[in-house]
């Protein structure tokens, strides 16, 4: 009987495996490709050929994007702005969620609520234009970094990790041997949070670096935009150039070229994210539980 259990636990376990296998491999297709058709033929890759394996050997998309002044000119906007964001972002965002998460502060429901309020509603595209046009912010370096300043999902996840994980014993302590507001914060609250830190900064250094629509939407200066705008033109004029291509020479040059800059430029523009993320997996798996459990 005993045999029996172990037999049959064993080949459960081993379809797990299968199925899990599968599914990894279904997830990780599509960067295998991206991967695999930026060094490979164009003629290949529009004809279906590149499958796993790159298919004749080019390199010419990486040329020509490490030739560009414009994507060297985005890929260094972009560091700035996910760096210099992610850095106002995560300190402005500690801060709201430990005032929130003292229980002597007044009006935190209400608060809470009309933050909260935010999530579901919004002023609308055009409304949010014209504030920020209004106001000076339009065509800013600053622009990108102060919209979207704090996310409040991620106010939750750190009110809850602090008010779950740090005992409110330790402030009170920390207040009778005369730490202001901002020593308890400073000296206490941050040396104890840092998975949070590393949830947030995973969260909007991600965020940033994705982003383009604030910047397609807010910044005229080509010397401002970040590195998905020109990524987003590529790919725009790649559908532009094969909807109007004719047997011209030069316009299937053009076309095989936008081809393999297209797929070239993705990875170039994921390499940062695909090395960061690994290191911060658990936090970011961590900073999922604490906004389901504890949210």
């Amino acid at each position: 009987m005993n045999k029996k259990v172990y037999g049959s636990e064993k080949t459960f376990n081993i379809m797990v495996n299968l199925i899990l296998l599968l599914c990894g491999l279904i997830a990780l297709y599509p960067l295998i490709f991206v991967i695999s058709a930026s060094v490979s033929d164009p003629t290949a890759v529009n004809s279906g050929k590149v499958t796993f394996f790159p298919v004749g050997f080019n390199i010419k998309g990486y040329k020509a994007i490490l030739k560009s002044k414009w994507i060297v000119t985005g890929y260094r906007n972009s560091l700035f702005y996910t760096v210099a964001g992610t850095a106002l972002n995560v300190s402005v965002t500690l801060m709201a969620g430990y005032a929130l998460s003292r229980k002597d502060l007044y009006g935190r429901k209400f608060i809470t609520l009309f933050m909260m309020f935010t999530m579901w509603f919004s002023g609308g595209i055009i409304t949010t234009y014209l504030v920020v046009n209004k106001i000076g912010l339009y065509n800013k370096w600053y622009t990108l970094i102060i919209m979207g300043l704090i996310s409040v999902y991620n106010v939750i996840i750190t009110r809850s990790f602090i008010s779950g994980s740090i005992p409110l014993e330790l402030q009170e302590a920390a207040r009778i041997d005369g730490c202001s507001d901002f020593q308890i914060f400073g000296r206490l609250i941050l040396p104890l949070s840092k998975p949070v830190v590393a949830i947030l900064c995973l969260y909007y250094g991600l965020g940033h670096w994705n982003s383009y629509f604030n910047a397609l939407i807010y910044l005229k200066d080509k010397n401002l935009q970040p590195l998905q705008i020109f990524l987003r033109e590529i790919l725009v004029q790649n559908e532009t150039i094969q909807m109007s291509s004719d047997a011209l020479d030069s316009l299937i040059e053009r076309a095989l070229m936008a081809q393999t800059m297209k797929y070239s430029l993705i990875v170039v523009a994921s390499l940062p994210m695909l090395i960061i993320y690994p290191f911060l997996q658990k936090f970011f798996v961590k900073g999922v539980m604490i906004g389901s459990v504890k949210g």
